[in-house]
Order: structure tokens, then sequence, then C-alpha cells
């Protein structure tokens, strides 16, 4: 996307059905996201969505342009899959779109949210989206052993009575609850989720979900950076293969360990909001977000 898109209002909007996975997913691997069908069915079962259909060159119609919206709480919703494919770039699809989804969410009383790639950044901020915070993509191609540190305890994998613990702690860190999404998480990559609870408190989960090019490692919401390295260390040590993290900027003892384990910078990301001043919840709790698209 880019800051001289045209408007093109005039486009056909229609709401995006299960029907129009395989479509969504062509729109997502067009642009090497990392999303896979689950993710789509996630998003279109906890969200609703919009498309714009056009014909190719083919003269053959398909899915030229998505978004959709993760509604969290009453004050706010996630923007999110935010894609054009690019032979329909530069025909004002995806600002038609956002400015459909911020219409939508201003009726519903809802304040917009969503995490914007370099790329896309100049389009939201002609929409009204302003900065809150940065976070950074980090890659580790395959695993190769976990170099540890001194424990302050032990992790232990997530089980059905920490549900209650986990929205408690989650829930004012995000700034709305998102249970129905961090279950379903939990339960796409269940050997990644763990807890640490220490005297009987909770102090910090972790999740993570399978991808189209790699296992995603997030949220991880912790009380300090030595429970979050101890979190993220037991759900690294439980998969293989290429990992993201999303990590926030600034938690710096995080990105050194990180470091250490091989992993590499891949880009950044800007928290954005339209409709408020500043990114809900308390983000001095949250060391990975859950996904740009999941927040």
């Amino acid at each position: 996307m880019a800051n001289t898109e045209p408007h093109n209002d005039a486009a056909a909007i229609v709401p995006l059905r299960d029907a129009d996975l395989t479509f969504a997913l062509a729109l997502s691997a067009s642009a090497q996201w990392n999303q896979n069908a689950a993710d789509w069915r996630s998003l279109l079962r906890l969200g609703r969505g919009w498309g714009i259909h056009a014909a190719g060159a083919d003269g053959i119609d398909t899915l030229a342009a998505s978004t959709i919206v993760l509604p969290y709480g009453a004050d706010f919703a996630w923007v999110s899959m935010v894609l054009v494919l690019p032979q329909f770039q530069r025909r004002g699809y995806a600002g038609t779109l956002l400015r459909h989804a911020i219409a939508a969410l201003r009726n519903d009383g809802r304040a917009a949210v969503l995490d914007a790639t370099p790329a896309g950044h100049a389009v939201y901020e002609q929409a009204g989206f302003r900065d809150t915070f940065g976070f950074s993509r980090w890659r580790r191609q395959a695993r190769s052993g976990v170099n540890g540190h001194a424990a302050i305890a032990t992790t232990r994998p997530l089980v059905e009575s920490d549900w209650p613990a986990i929205e408690a702690l989650d829930a004012p860190a995000f700034g709305a609850s998102r249970i129905a999404l961090l279950r379903e998480l939990a339960r796409r990559l269940p050997q990644a989720a763990r807890v640490l609870e220490e005297a009987g408190r909770l102090r910090g989960f972790v999740l993570g979900r399978d991808g189209a090019h790699a296992h995603q490692i997030g949220p991880l919401v912790a009380d300090d950076s030595a429970v979050a390295i101890q979190l993220l260390e037991a759900a690294l040590k439980a998969i293989e293969g290429p990992v993201y993290v999303d990590l926030l900027d600034h938690r710096d003892a995080l990105q050194t360990w990180l470091e250490r384990q091989g992993f590499a910078f891949q880009r950044p990301f800007v928290r954005m909001v339209h409709g408020r001043i500043d990114a809900p919840g308390w983000p001095e709790l949250i060391w990975l977000v859950a996904g740009p698209e999941l927040g």
C-alpha cells in the first residue's frame, strides 16, 4: 500500500464468508504473510470481514481485497487483514475497505486499533490513525538448543482451571477480555501453552499457534522479564522448526536473550489507534503480542 493510493468508494463491498476461504488464503499468501486456513477461520468466526471482488486479466472474478475487524469488549476492535492482490493494487481498494471498517465500528461505538507494517503506515495515517508504541518481528529458523538461564520458578502446562487467572491477568494488560481467542490459541498449539505460578499467584502465561511459514509464539504476558524469559524458553523447547515472535520495543533483556537463541530481526510494526488517544491496556505487562492481525 502507498500513500498515493486513489480513492475508489464506488467499488462494491461484500461481507466475507467461509466460502471465501480459498481466495482469502491467496490474499495472505500474495503478501507472504504467515496466516493459514485456521487463522482465517478464526478471524471470520470471532469477527466480521468485508471484501471487494474484481475480474482479473483472465476475466475470472476473484477476491481482490479484504479487511476484518475483531471486536474486543465494548470499547474497541482490531482492524486486520487489510490486503490487496498485487494485480489490483493502486485502485483504492484498501482505503475503501478501511473507511468502511472505521464507519462500521463508529456505528458500534468502538474505536479502531491496528498494527501497521511500514508499507501500510502511510495509508492508516491518512485515514486518521495515530501512532502509540512499536514492536518488531524476530525469527528463528530452526531449533538448535536453548541457551538457558537461572530459573526463578518452574513453568507448567496450562490447564482448564488456569483460565480465570489468565483472564484476570490478560484483560487489564490487553485492555479488554479476549478469552475466546486465547482459548482457541491454546487448542492450536497446546505444547506451547504454559503458565508460571508462584506462591499461588499467576505471574505470566504464553500461548502460540501454527502458521503457513512458521509457528508464532504469543501472546506472552508476564509481570517481569525473568518470568517472560522462562515462559518463552519453555514454549520454544516444545516446538521444532521456524518460529516468529513479535517483541515489544524496549524489552532489552528479552531481546538480548532472543539474539542468543539465534533469532534475527525481521521488520518493525507500529500500534495505531483511531477514535482514542492511547493504545488500550497496560503494555508494560505485554512482552510478545499475539500477532499484528490479532493484537
